[in-house]
């Protein structure tokens, strides 16, 4: 076995992460580099240290875990979820329930919770990731100005407080989205959502991660709810999942 597939594999033992269900070339490229960067030269030895630095361990999670994020990312795409999907979702429900999956900083499940509050919609909104790092700093919601370059003015003026370092989420528009750690790919889905949004991370999976993902997505919908996926994420037989396209990067759950 060789030195990677090893830390591959004691990886999986301790963490319960599975690094063999991302895409070799990229997740291989990208622990080389952190590993060489603090100067271990073999992963056994990078592994070994892992173990005894929690500084360490946190910034390798980091890393493995793909951090990028912004506020109406895409925001045709945001559009028609405002204006065409939201309606549909809304016409028949009192209350939605909403998850972000591998929510990152939290911009994703932020920006829903500015739509429907526009709106005067209440929401359930989970919002997960796999890095618990992250998800304080999704918690805390705290940004720069830079990631808030795509928020219309009225909503930034509605929706945040700002100092002299850059913007606070107000505390109202935190209150209805609950942040927890999950692992999409090992983790078991909660039932009932109306609406999955999951963007710009499963392009970093296997086909067969993929595959079963995206049929774990779909027993999680409820008949007729949506799954909203990223711009380079397009399923090519969403009738495979019980989907059907409702619109672009969006699939809505087939009845029974």
């Amino acid at each position: 076995m060789s030195d990677y597939w090893g830390f591959v594999e004691s990886i999986k033992r301790k963490t319960g992460i599975d690094l063999s269900l991302y895409k070799e070339a990229q997740m291989k490229r990208r622990l080389t580099s952190l590993r060489d960067k603090r100067g271990f030269h073999s992963f056994e030895h990078y592994f070994k240290a892992l173990m005894g630095d929690k500084r360490l361990l946190d910034e390798f999670l980091d890393r493995m875990t793909i951090n990028v994020s912004e506020f109406f990312r895409n925001p045709g795409r945001w559009e028609v979820l405002d204006k065409k999907i939201l309606p549909k979702l809304m016409e028949n429900n009192k209350k939605l329930k909403i998850w972000s999956a591998a929510c990152s900083t939290g911009e994703e499940p932020y920006t829903l919770a500015m739509l429907l509050k526009k709106k005067q919609q209440a929401a359930d909104i989970l919002a997960t990731d796999l890095d618990e790092m992250i998800l304080k700093r999704a918690k805390h919601g705290y940004y720069s100005e830079r990631s808030l370059k795509g928020v219309p003015k009225e909503i930034l003026q509605v929706n945040f407080t700002k100092d002299e370092l850059g913007f606070q989420i107000k505390a109202e528009l935190k209150k209805d989205i609950r942040f927890i750690k999950h692992n999409l790919l090992s983790e078991s889905f909660e039932k009932g959502f109306d609406l999955i949004v999951c963007r710009n991370v499963m392009i970093y999976f296997t086909e067969e991660a993929k595959e079963v993902i995206y049929r774990k997505f779909s027993a999680s919908l409820k008949t007729n709810g949506i799954l909203f996926v990223g711009s380079t994420e397009q399923i090519f037989n969403p009738k495979k999942y019980k989907l059907v396209t409702e619109d672009t990067f969006f699939y809505r759950k087939m009845g029974t």
